[in-house]
């Protein structure tokens, strides 16, 4: 079998300027699209502003920044020793005054169109990434997920 990132990618994804209010990738987000693999869309790619890929913004990434700063350092804090009774309002408040580039992945791996799918499922699989972008000339033109290379290849198998 023979499949390429092209032949996998979605181009129906949706981008984001770097420079964006949180907000607009929050609501983004919870309002995804859903690809034809019936997965929703849980990230936004970040562009610049010459439409090259910046970053990549995403649900976890969000998430992971609305927790406090002190839980990033391992002094022996730990989340459940905390009373967060009413903090989380605040928790969100302050995450909302932020840009996307801020919160953002950086220096994210790409691919092209022509890499063969076992090249993008390694990089996925070595890196821990659920989607990868596939550029041309550092453009995004298409996201592989990692949810629908498992759907290609175990669908086309039968």
């Amino acid at each position: 079998m023979t499949i390429y990132a092209k032949d996998v990618m979605s181009t129906d994804f949706e981008t984001i300027h770097e420079n964006a209010p949180i907000e607009d990738a929050i609501d983004m987000i919870l309002n995804g699209k859903v690809r034809k693999t019936g997965h929703k869309n849980i990230s936004l790619i970040a562009l610049d502003d010459y439409g090259q890929l910046a970053g990549v913004i995403s649900m976890y990434d969000i998430l992971y920044h609305l927790r406090p700063d002190f839980l990033n350092y391992n002094f022996g804090a730990e989340a459940d020793a905390f009373t967060w009774t009413g903090q989380l309002k605040g928790l969100v408040a302050a995450l909302k005054g932020q840009k996307v580039n801020q919160l953002m992945s950086q220096n994210v791996m790409g691919a092209s169109v022509d890499d063969h799918i076992i090249v993008i499922l390694d990089k996925m699989i070595k890196n821990k990434y659920r989607r990868l972008p596939i550029l041309e000339n550092n453009k995004p033109v298409g996201v592989v997920y990692i949810s629908d290379v498992y759907h290609h290849i175990f669908t086309s198998l039968e």
